[in-house]
């Protein structure tokens, strides 16, 4: 499965409380009714560590760079490329959170090599 994974922060005169209630009204379910869509978490990160072996600095706690972290599967990337060049993506969602709710993002796409879980 193809995913997307976005790092982000909001812009300084947004409330998580408001962007949270825009994402369960909107943003959410305006991604998951893109065909080529499967699944959008969206996380709120809480603390970090960090660390480099190479230089072996060992791991110490940190604020994460970025407060959310979006991850959209999608059934394929070429797939998921068609439907950000939607008039939904386009000009309903993108805009929006582009504009209004966030402040420096960063996108990354890639496929899954192993995926576990226990049920």
């Amino acid at each position: 499965m193809a995913k997307e994974i976005i790092l982000y922060n909001l812009r300084d005169d947004v409330t998580d409380e408001d962007y949270r209630k825009w994402c369960q009204d909107f943003k959410g379910p305006t991604l998951l009714g893109l065909n080529s869509v499967k699944g959008f978490t969206l996380v709120s990160m809480l603390g970090g560590i960090k660390g480099n072996g190479k230089e072996c600095i060992p791991p110490e706690e940190t604020k994460p760079p970025f407060k959310y972290i979006g991850i959209i599967d999608s059934i394929g990337l070429e797939a998921w490329n068609q439907d950000r060049n939607t008039k939904t993506f386009k000009e309903d969602f993108f805009p929006q959170w582009f504009s209004k709710w966030v402040a420096d993002f960063y996108v990354l796409a890639g496929i899954e090599i192993f995926e576990g879980k226990m049920e």
